[in-house]
Parts: C-alpha cells; sequence; structure tokens
C-alpha cells in the first residue's frame, strides 16, 4: 500500500497561544475571581451566579477576541443588579449592600475594558475589594490571600506599564514583588510606630459563631459538643491547673417549664463588685470569642470587673446574684480579658421567694421522678440527713446503676426525666444536670442549672489552655444553709473522665479525616494545633498590637517616655529619610546609562571590529542586514540573534522566522543574550578569538 492509500492521522488541534491583550485580560479576570471568592459564601446566592458568569463571558470574549457588549446591555446589567440588591438587603445604602453593588459591578466593568482609563478603574476597585475582605475576617489565611491579591494587582499594574513587546507574567509579577520588598520596611515601621488609637479586632470580625444559649433543651449541648472551634484562650499566673477545676461559668438556667430551662439575670451585688480582697485570687489572661449569647464565661468566681481590650463598655462592674456577667449585647468580636478569680464565694442569702423559685416545678410533669425522690429522702438514714448527704445518695445511685454517658442516646418519647432516670439511664451532660436538680426540687432543696465550659485541650499552645465549643457543658449547684451555693457535677459519677482529665467526647472522623488518622495517628491534631498556633500568634501580635505592646516595644529600644506626639515627630523624620533615600536613588539611576542603550554600545563595537558599518541611528533588523552582506554565511549565527533582539523589541523582523524562540533571544535576560551574539561574533573567520 502506498503512502497516497493511506488514511489521514488525525491529530487533536494545538490551541494557539493567546495575543498579549487576551493574555492580560484573563490574567486579571482571574485576579478579580480570587479576590471576590472570600465574599461568595457570605453574599446571596445571585451575586455568585451573576458575578461568575459575567467573568467568563468576557473571558470567552478575550479568548475568542469578539468585541465587548453594547452600552444597553451593560446599562440593563446595572439596573438589574441594583432591583436585586434592593430585593434581598432592602436597601442600597450600608456595608452589605455596598459589599453586593462592589462585587457585582467589579465583573461588570470588565465588560467595557476598552482603553487604558477602564484598567485604572478596575484596579483601583482591585484594591479596594481587597480591603472590604477584612470587614468580614482578620484572620492569617484571609491576610496571606489578600497578600496574594495585593501581589496580582501589583502584577496587573506592572504590566499595563510595559507597553513594549510581550513580557511574560512571571517578569511582571518579580519586578512587583521586588518593588513591595523595598517597601516593606517603610511599611513595618509605619505599623509599629503609628499612634494606637485602638487593636485592630476591635473592628468587627467574624461575627458571632455557634456556642453557648440563654436556655437550654435535653440534647442542645450534645450538638454543641460535636463543634471543635475555639471558644476561648485562657493562661493563669502560677502552675498549671488541673482539669478538674477548669470551670468557666456562662448562663445560669433557673426557670423551668417542664420542657426548657431558661436564664435570666440576676438582681445586682454590690458586694461582689469590689477587687479580689486577698492573695487567693488567681489572674488569669482570656482571649474570648465571638459569642451569641451576652453572658460572658468567665472563670468561676470572676467577682472584680477584669479589664478588656477593646474596652467593652456595656461590662458591668460586677456579676450578679447568681455569679453572671451579663452584657446588654451579645459578644460580636474578640476580645482579651484580664482577672482574677476567688476560690469560692461566701456572705450569700436566700430569701424566701427565691427559696421557692428555686423549688419549683411544673405541675404533673416528672410524677415517676418526684415520687423516687421522696423515697428516697424518706428512708430512715435520710429523713434528717442534711444537703450534702443528700446529694452524695443521688450521686451513688448514678454510680452504682447502669447509668451510660454519650452524645447520641436517641430519641426520648414522652416524659424525658422519667425515662432518662428511670429507664433507658442514658445521655449527656445536660440529661445528668437537669435530672439532678429535678430530683433535688423534689426533695425541697434549691437548685439550678449551670451552663459554660469544663475542661481544655491536654497540651498547652503557646503556653495558655485552649477551651473548644467540645468543652459546652452542664453541671449543678445546690443550696446549703450556711455554706452558699455548692456545685455538683453529676457528670463525674458516671464519667469521671470527662471531668477529671477534661476529656470530650469525639464523634467518629469522617473519611477525609479518618484519612489522616489512617497515614499517622494523631496527625489531625498535631496540623489543628500548628494552624491555630500561627492563628493565636497572629491575633496577638498583629491584631492585638495595641497601646500597651507598643509602650513595651518602645521601651524595649530605650524610649520610655514617648507620647502621641512625639511619634508623630519620629514618623515625619522617617518619612523625610525615606524621601532622601528615594531621591538619592533616582538620581543614581537617571544617571545611569539604559540598558537598552548599554546593550546598543557593545553591539555596535563588535560589528565595528568586524567593519561592519553600523551607527545607534539603525535598528537591529539593519545591522543583520549589513553584517550579512559582509561576511554572508559565516555570520548566520550572529545575524539571528540580531534578528531575535529585533523581534523582542520591535517585533517580528520579516525574515526571523520563530527568531524569538531562538537560543540567542532566550527572553530578554540581556546577559544571555550578549553572550551568544558575542561568541558568534568571535567565531567569524578572521576575527581575534
Amino acid at each position: 500500500m502506498n503512502k497516497a492509500a493511506r488514511a489521514p492521522t488525525l491529530r487533536w488541534p494545538c490551541p494557539q497561544a493567546p495575543s498579549r491583550e487576551a493574555r492580560d485580560t484573563l490574567f486579571m479576570l482571574a485576579l478579580i475571581a480570587w479576590t471576590m471568592a472570600p465574599h461568595l459564601p457570605t453574599l446571596p446566592l445571585w451575586v455568585s451566579v451573576v458575578s461568575l458568569g459575567v467573568l467568563a463571558w468576557r473571558a470567552r470574549l478575550a479568548w475568542t477576541e469578539r468585541p465587548l457588549p453594547g452600552r444597553w446591555s451593560l446599562i440593563a446589567l446595572v439596573l438589574v443588579t441594583g432591583a436585586l440588591t434592593y430585593w434581598t438587603e432592602r436597601t442600597l445604602l450600608g456595608r452589605q449592600a455596598g459589599v453586593t453593588l462592589l462585587v457585582v459591578l467589579m465583573a461588570a466593568k470588565t465588560l467595557e475594558l476598552k482603553a487604558r482609563r477602564d484598567a485604572l478603574v478596575v484596579f483601583f476597585l482591585g484594591f479596594f475589594l481587597v480591603l472590604t475582605n477584612f470587614l468580614n475576617s482578620q484572620s492569617l489565611l484571609t491576610a496571606v490571600g489578600m497578600t496574594l491579591s495585593v501581589w496580582g494587582w501589583l502584577t496587573a499594574l506592572t504590566l499595563a506599564h510595559m507597553p513594549v513587546g510581550t513580557p511574560t507574567i512571571r517578569q511582571a509579577a518579580c519586578l512587583a514583588a521586588r518593588a513591595t520588598l523595598w517597601g516593606t520596611p517603610v511599611m513595618v515601621a509605619l505599623f509599629m510606630l503609628f499612634p494606637r488609637l485602638g487593636p485592630l479586632w476591635a473592628l468587627p470580625t467574624e461575627g458571632a459563631r455557634t456556642g453557648l444559649s440563654d436556655q437550654m433543651q435535653l440534647g442542645d449541648v450534645a450538638k454543641l459538643a460535636t463543634d471543635d472551634s475555639i471558644a476561648l484562650r485562657i493562661r493563669f499566673d502560677g502552675p498549671p491547673r488541673p482539669a478538674n477545676t477548669l470551670y468557666f461559668r456562662g448562663p445560669v438556667l433557673s426557670l423551668y417549664d417542664g420542657e426548657r430551662w431558661h436564664a435570666t439575670p440576676g438582681r445586682p451585688r454590690p458586694d461582689l463588685a469590689e477587687p479580689a480582697p486577698d492573695a487567693t485570687a488567681l489572674r488569669y489572661d482570656m482571649i474570648l470569642e465571638p459569642q451569641r449569647i451576652s453572658w460572658l464565661p468567665l472563670p468561676e468566681f470572676t467577682v472584680a470587673r477584669p479589664q478588656t481590650t477593646p474596652v467593652l463598655a456595656s461590662l458591668p462592674p460586677g456579676p450578679d446574684s447568681t455569679g453572671q456577667w451579663n452584657l446588654s449585647a451579645p459578644l460580636g468580636q474578640r476580645l482579651r480579658l484580664t482577672g482574677h478569680a476567688l476560690p469560692q464565694l461566701s456572705g450569700q442569702s436566700l430569701s424566701d421567694n427565691a427559696r421557692a423559685r428555686l423549688t419549683m416545678l411544673p405541675p404533673g410533669k416528672h410524677p415517676r421522678s418526684r415520687a423516687w425522690a421522696q423515697q428516697l429522702q424518706a428512708q430512715p438514714a435520710l429523713q434528717a440527713a442534711s444537703t450534702p448527704a443528700l446529694v452524695e445518695a443521688v450521686l451513688a445511685h448514678i454510680r452504682q446503676q447502669s447509668f451510660v454517658y454519650t452524645l447520641s442516646p436517641g430519641r426520648y418519647l414522652g416524659d424525658v426525666v422519667d425515662e432518662f432516670w428511670l429507664e433507658r439511664r442514658t445521655g449527656f451532660c445536660e440529661h445528668y444536670a437537669a435530672s439532678f436538680v429535678v430530683i433535688m426540687r423534689a426533695m425541697g432543696i434549691p437548685a439550678r442549672i449551670v451552663t459554660g465550659y469544663q475542661g481544655a485541650d491536654p497540651l498547652l499552645q503557646d503556653g495558655q489552655f485552649v477551651v473548644r465549643q467540645s468543652n459546652a457543658h452542664a453541671w449543678a449547684e445546690v443550696w446549703h444553709d450556711g455554706q452558699g451555693w455548692l456545685r455538683v457535677d453529676p457528670t463525674a459519677a458516671v464519667a469521671p473522665e470527662r471531668v477529671q482529665q477534661g476529656q470530650t467526647l469525639r464523634t467518629p472522623p469522617g473519611l477525609v479525616l479518618g484519612a489522616f488518622d489512617a497515614v499517622s495517628p494523631g496527625l489531625r491534631d498535631r496540623l489543628r494545633r500548628f494552624a491555630e498556633t500561627l492563628d493565636n500568634r497572629w491575633n496577638v501580635w498583629v491584631l492585638g498590637y495595641g497601646r500597651d505592646q507598643q509602650r513595651q516595644w518602645l521601651q524595649h529600644w530605650g524610649l520610655e517616655q514617648v507620647d502621641t506626639a512625639a511619634l508623630l515627630r519620629l514618623i515625619v523624620l522617617l518619612a523625610a529619610a525615606v524621601g532622601l533615600l528615594g531621591a538619592f536613588w533616582a538620581l543614581r539611576e537617571a544617571r545611569r546609562e539604559p540598558p537598552w542603550q548599554r546593550l546598543a554600545r557593545r553591539v555596535l563595537a563588535e560589528l565595528n571590529r568586524v567593519g561592519v558599518p553600523a551607527t545607534a541611528a539603525q535598528d537591529p533588523y539593519t545591522w543583520a542586514q549589513g553584517l550579512h552582506a559582509a561576511h554572508g554565511a559565516a555570520a548566520a549565527p550572529a545575524t539571528q540573534a540580531l534578528l531575535a533582539l529585533h523581534a523582542q523589541r520591535y517585533g517580528p523582523s520579516p525574515t526571523a522566522d520563530s527568531a524569538p524562540k531562538n537560543a540567542a533571544g532566550r527572553g530578554t535576560h540581556t546577559t544571555v543574550w550578549w553572550r551568544h551574539f558575542r561568541q558568534a561574533m568571535r567565531a567569524l573567520p578572521g576575527t581575534r578569538r
């Protein structure tokens, strides 16, 4: 079979490289998508659909080099965007509506990207969009992502100011990185010296997360205990504290309607609004994450008003009569507190009205549990027993019976307390605390539920205990005449490791997380601790850099008394010094010979040496013609090098077939090109090598 009869071979067509304009446009579109991506999960779904759809449309137009849409299409898009924004936000003003319009109009602006002026507007909007991401989050991950965005926008701006030739994105990125590194010392100096009006985390942060609630139904705490996010970090002065002493008091639930337990603010206690009276108070430094409730989970028993950063005006002078620290609104930002905790409270009393309220049970609820409590109290050994003896008898019942501590007790039907206490005996901490309080009240003993956090991670991070949402806990308090409120944790009777060692129940890992544990046991926990440690250092050293940290840093460098005026004078002197250095550098650069002129002078010297009459007014293509006329085929390598230089600087020449791909024209690296050209010239016959 001859070659003519063979079937043609099918080949997949190779895509052609886009033009420089299309390439730069595609790079800018990808950069816009990267910058707006953190906003999309917090915005309505239509914003993602419209924005990404417009960017994809603009990318297709750039790749196919088709004309941009007309003015009426853009007007229609703007009107639809405004209508959808008003429909979802009920306003066109405010932060959320403004961010929504900015994201969508940023994408729409690319559809009229025709002139240099339009590109500059997109650059300005891009840098502004970077700043808006910090309205939602100031985490280390956001900072890293937006740093890459800034680098990308500087790269795009550099490309816009390199109109000659086809510089690569890598070259523009390197130039932008060098410019950024030159400005980094000035940025760091301004950050360290600028007068602090308050730490950066006084701005809105991630917002309130899942956390404790001011009411509880059996099963609520179990749902919260599956959340491994950090609730607070705390460092105590002195030796490490045992896990069974780490109780962080949140809402106190004393009102009960038969289904849910509710918290109410107690009456003010002026006697507790005083500094810690003796040396037994334990000093602590705590970083509290945003909460969805207005109660602060502080260490028991914090009686003196902690110092907060930023200053929290709504923090009362002291706790109320239940030991709660109640704010006027939920805590929506990260808060740093420094305070003291007492080992116990004393000097309390219980009025008759409070005693009646704290022994009240809804009529008709939990009849079998009430009967069981009365039978226990009627036993001869307990008829005249004190409150501690009755408490111990109930805890002994929990230890002796087949009670089970679990996150998933299953669904309870009917009377939950009766079924849990007398039949199934399977539940989480709120089951034990609520049932225990019901039993105590049935005996006529005032009792209430306290919710908060108990325990912490076994390993410290930067010397701090890490308390997670999974450490959420519920325990009980009973009243004992003469001693006041006594903490009783029924969970310790069925699962002592939960309280004594602070161990929490964990849900089985999924497929991905299980793969980490299969590769290396504990790898997932180590990676999580590493990431959380980095984030904590970012919060403390950068976001938390306030007046106190600035004062300590200045004192470290010998500046003891520095006020705001002195700092401003120091910044002015620094700016003047930087300006003088910049002027000196600019003068030095102005006197230096431009790289192209220096290269042209060296090329002319080589050409004149081999007898080729060439001048600086001619281009490399003319030089190549003169060299070929004087030396013919022997000068082919040097001639191709000159053609490659012409193609790189002025565009392809008439005879430069793929000259930029030649070895002589690798990129714009002058040293590589000059070395190749000089070797080619030295190889000419009759020249000195």
